[in-house]
């Protein structure tokens, strides 16, 4: 069975859980049609818009 040699260290332990810290969340974007906030690369859920198209159909 695999036993560690030496005890990890408070720095290593903590540099490694470190690297999960890293990830952000993505920023919000103004849709072009109108201008409400969404997620990028995204229909606008207001809208229905995506690149300057109209994708789905929200009037009902």
């Amino acid at each position: 069975m695999a036993v560690p040699k030496r005890k990890t260290s408070k720095s290593k332990r903590d540099m490694r859980r470190a690297a999960n810290s890293k990830y952000v969340a993505p920023g919000f974007v103004s849709c072009t049609q109108c201008h409400e906030p969404k997620l990028p690369h995204r229909v606008c859920p207001e809208c229905g818009h995506y690149k300057n198209r109209e994708v789905i159909d929200t009037n009902k």
